[in-house]
C-alpha cells in the first residue's frame, strides 16, 4: 500500500486528487485543506509521497516542501506555471498543472513510484552512503555520522571517532541519502544524527562527545521537535 497525503485549500482540487488515486489503485490518501493539519499528517505518518498545492491563502507550498524528509517524494499541484521552477528548487519529483488529467497524473505517479523502489533497494541493500572525495569515493557507514555541516558547494561529514569526510554534494542531496528516520535537518547549514542527541533546547543541539553546538533554525524548530519526540517513542519501544 502506497501512503500519500495530499494538501490543497481548495476541496476540488482534492476531490480530483481523491478520485485519481483511487483510479490508480493501491494508495491510501489522506487529503488537508489546512496545511498546518496536512504537514503534521506528514511528520507523523512520513507517507511515501505528498501531493502539495504551492500558492495556498495561508502557506507558500515550496516553503513547505523544505520540512518535508527527504525520502518523501513530493508532486506539486498549481494553476500558476511560473512557479515550476520553484518547484524543482526543491527537488519535487514532478509538477502537475491544474487542471490536472489522470494520464498525467499517472507519469508522475510512475516517476515517484520508481523514485520511492530506487531508494527502498538502496536501504535494504546496506547501511552506508558512497560519496565522492576529491577523486576517489569514500564508502561511509550511517551508524557512524553524527551530523554534517554545509560548506559552500560542499558538506562535511562529521563521523564518531573517525576522520572527517568533505564531498562536494549539496545538503538537499546529502539529506536524501540518509535515513530520513534517524536524521533531521536543523538548520539551512546543519543535519544531525538523532541518535548522537544528548540534550537540546529551542536553539542549540548538543551532541555526546562533541563540545560543539550545534545551532537550531527557527523554520526547522517544530519540525526536529515532533520527529525527536517520534524517534524516541519508537526506540522506547524496542
Amino acid at each position: 500500500m502506497i501512503k500519500c497525503v495530499a494538501i490543497d485549500d481548495e476541496p476540488i482540487a482534492l476531490s480530483i486528487i481523491e478520485e485519481y488515486c483511487s483510479r490508480f489503485g493501491d494508495i491510501e490518501l489522506r487529503c488537508f485543506t489546512s496545511p498546518i493539519e496536512g504537514m503534521a499528517c506528514v511528520r507523523e505518518e512520513h507517507p511515501d509521497i505528498v501531493f502539495l498545492d504551492i500558492e495556498m491563502n495561508s502557506h507558500n507550498g515550496v516553503e513547505l516542501a523544505r520540512e518535508i524528509p527527504a525520502d518523501t517524494c513530493i508532486i506539486f499541484t498549481t494553476a500558476y506555471s511560473q512557479y515550476a521552477l520553484d518547484g524543482f528548487d526543491v527537488d519535487a519529483v514532478d509538477f502537475l498543472h491544474k487542471p490536472v488529467f489522470y494520464p498525467r497524473f499517472e507519469r508522475a505517479m510512475g516517476k515517484a513510484l520508481m523514485l520511492s523502489k530506487a531508494r527502498s533497494l538502496m536501504a535494504a541493500r546496506h547501511d552506508t552512503i558512497t560519496l565522492k572525495v576529491e577523486y576517489k569515493t569514500v564508502v561511509v557507514g550511517v551508524n557512524d555520522i553524527a551530523y554534517v555541516e554545509a560548506m559552500d558547494n560542499y558538506v562535511k561529514v562529521f563521523r564518531r571517532d573517525q576522520p572527517t569526510v568533505i564531498s562536494q554534494i549539496t545538503m538537499k542531496e546529502m539529506e536524501g541519502l540518509l535515513p530520513g528516520d534517524r536524521f533531521v535537518r536543523v538548520h539551512r547549514s546543519f543535519i544531525v544524527a538523532l541518535g548522537a542527541i544528548e540534550k537540546f533546547s529551542k536553539r542549540q543541539i548538543f551532541l555526546r562527545n562533541y563540545v560543539r553546538p550545534i545551532p537550531v533554525g527557527r523554520t526547522f524548530t517544530e519540525a526536529f521537535s515532533n520527529l525527536y519526540n517520534s524517534y524516541q517513542q519508537n526506540n522506547s519501544r524496542k
